[in-house]
């Protein structure tokens, strides 16, 4: 038949011709390189570790591949083969900047506020010192000082039972992402419904969909309480507006694929929002 291989030898070798992938800059449409004899089945993730080996300071991470200067990025997964391209693949190159691990956002983004917090919390002492010559004096002026340091003990038991919630809540929110991180070891790409484990804090997967918001908010609300910060309260207000946007395009995405889900969720607030 004409147009097919006669042979097994050369039937092989039809099936599997090499591609070659040319990558141009985004902006300039300057081509940065030319990968020659590149696997069909090759993914965007293997095209770029080829473009880090060529470019060491571009660590993949940092790249946005796209079939369109304009475009969306390809995803880590995709496979060339599949991709709408002949033989000779045109990708382009956008450099996204340095970029942070998750942890470390994790951490700047609470350990600043807690160590700011406990620096004023442990110099209150040493800024707000009583001297006992004036415990007794018959001034009301000075009772009213001492009055105002009873009420201060009491803000600081406050304070002691808002920061353990804080903890609580720090607690939450990493066993929460934890459970999630569980549900794609070894790199699986396949959606699941997350779920309550034995961990208690994970609990909350069974009335939200998105309990990593839920303790972030509770986070913010008791941070708010503590320091007692306009500033503060805005942020928290904002974060929550924010995180109720995406808990709840997380909750329709859940809803539209699994059609078992459980119906009792709420996107961040339960019996709720």
């Amino acid at each position: 038949m004409m147009g097919l291989c006669s042979m097994p030898g050369k039937l092989a070798m039809c099936c599997s011709v090499l591609a070659s992938v040319e990558i141009l800059d985004w902006n300039t449409k300057k081509q940065l390189c030319f990968l020659d004899k590149v696997e069909p089945n090759a993914t965007i993730r293997e095209i770029r570790l080829m473009f880090h080996k060529l470019y060491p300071r571009w660590y993949p991470a940092r790249q946005s591949m796209k079939l369109d200067p304009k475009g969306k990025s390809l995803r880590d997964e995709e496979i060339l083969q599949h991709l709408p391209v002949g033989t000779t693949a045109t990708l382009y190159f956008k450099d996204l900047g340095p970029q942070i691990g998750w942890t470390t956002v994790f951490l700047i983004e609470y350990t600043g506020p807690l160590f700011i917090y406990f620096l004023f919390y442990f110099r209150m002492p040493f800024v707000y010192g009583l001297d006992e010559r004036f415990t007794s004096s018959p001034h009301p002026v000075v009772k009213t000082a001492c009055i105002t340091g009873d009420l201060q003990l009491g803000l600081r038991i406050t304070s002691i039972i808002l920061f353990t919630l804080l903890l609580l809540c720090e607690a939450g929110n990493f066993s929460i992402h934890v459970a999630l991180s569980d549900l794609r070891r070894n790199g699986s790409k396949i959606r699941k419904i997350p779920y309550p484990t034995k961990n208690p804090f994970t609990w909350l997967f069974f009335f939200v969909s998105c309990p990593n918001y839920t303790y972030e908010v509770g986070t913010w609300i008791s941070f708010t309480i503590m320091t007692q910060c306009v500033p503060v309260g805005l942020f928290t207000l904002l974060c929550f507006i924010q995180m109720t946007i995406w808990a709840k395009d997380k909750h329709c995405t859940y809803l539209r694929e699994f059609k078992d889900y459980p119906s009792l969720r709420m996107p961040i607030i339960p019996f709720l929002l």
